[in-house]
């Protein structure tokens, strides 16, 4: 699988680390139910069939944290963006 990332080019998957599901918010640890919260945040993931956001480390290259959008049943990767504005500031 190559991933296109937006810094290096195409790369070959084995030069990134994947992170999992892209845009998961951090619970709030004083929220009343912050135990069962962080629980499904560690461990509850909606492992979608089709066309996924996900959130990969370019480990063995720029080191930019990327969202790649792919689709899981093909493992066609469509498009790949910073996962922040500050990290594309920092990669330029």
């Amino acid at each position: 699988m190559r991933i296109p990332c937006p810094f290096c080019g195409p790369r070959d998957s084995q030069e990134f680390s994947f992170l999992g599901q892209a845009g998961l918010k951090r619970p709030d640890p004083n929220a009343p139910d912050a135990q069962k919260q962080f629980h499904d945040y560690v461990h509850i993931r909606d492992n979608k069939a089709g066309v996924t956001q996900e959130l990969w480390l370019h480990a063995n290259g720029c080191r930019s944290w990327i969202v790649v959008t792919r689709n899981t049943l093909t493992h066609e990767v469509t498009g790949s963006d910073y996962a922040s504005p500050m990290t594309k500031e920092a990669a330029q």
